[in-house]
């Protein structure tokens, strides 16, 4: 009986052992995305804050060409700064190495330029339509409608674009930030698939009906202004509603 439990602790050492020895396992650390809220087309002289996640990191940014495109930090965030015709590679390093970046061409003021609101003709239907559903919505439920903010359309592409399945809530802030907006907002995500694109804006709308949380954000009567993102990649859709609320504040403002 004695020799039984002898074997039995010498079992355990030798376990405990090998599992104190065992390699920790590596906590994979995810990628950095860098976008420019206003597009990869810049006008000489425009500026554009940068939105680079994930969360809760400090970044280094650099230019490959200063003189074409000089990057500056306001704040907790970065702005792109055009200063000549031309391209620039912008690279934002985490602390750990990783890198990532964003390519952005700078033509004259005399060109046609997009912003962050610009997309295929068909694309830029589904977020009018979704601000039609939503302002009806808003109606039927005995609130007013809101006219389009350039800024949170804006803020709203870009977290679109971002490809976010979960909100991000610095990399939102700052978007709102960037775009110009100066006060808090309310704001909805929902991704799908399966969707064509004439269907993509009923259905997020009805996605956001069916979640009382969602639902609450979008008839909210102390707003001011909408603002929403479509983005299509690798047949997902991924839709974001951004509503002003001016007597609200941004936290990373």
């Amino acid at each position: 009986m004695k020799s039984k439990k002898i074997v039995s602790l010498l079992l355990a050492v030798i376990m405990t052992a090998a599992l104190l020895a065992a390699p920790a396992q590596a906590v994979e650390t995810p990628p950095i995305r860098v976008n420019s809220y206003k597009g990869s087309t810049l006008e000489v002289g425009e500026r554009s804050g940068l939105i680079i996640g994930s969360s809760g990191t400090e970044y280094t940014v650099t230019s490959s060409a200063p003189d074409t495109v000089a990057v500056e930090q306001v704040l907790t965030f970065w702005v792109a700064v055009a200063k000549a015709e031309g391209t620039a590679e912008i690279t934002a390093t985490a602390p750990d190495g990783q890198t990532s970046g964003v390519t952005i061409t700078v033509v004259s003021a005399e060109s046609t330029v997009p912003d962050a609101a610009a997309e295929t003709a068909a694309y830029s239907e589904v977020r009018l339509e979704l601000i039609r559903l939503i302002n009806q919505t808003r109606i039927a439920n005995g609130v007013s409608e809101l006219p389009v903010s350039k800024a949170l359309m804006n803020a709203a592409q870009v977290c679109s674009d971002g490809q976010y399945t979960w909100h991000h809530t610095k990399e939102e802030c700052e978007a709102v930030i960037a775009s110009g907006y100066p006060h808090g907002f309310g704001i909805n995500l929902t991704v799908f698939t399966g969707v064509s694109t004439e269907d993509a804006a009923q259905h997020a709308l009805d996605n956001w009906i069916n979640s009382p949380g969602h639902f609450e954000t979008m008839i909210k009567p102390d707003c001011d202004g909408i603002g929403v993102g479509v983005t299509e990649s690798g047949g997902v859709t991924y839709c974001y509603l951004i509503l002003g609320r001016p007597n609200t504040h941004n936290p990373y403002e």
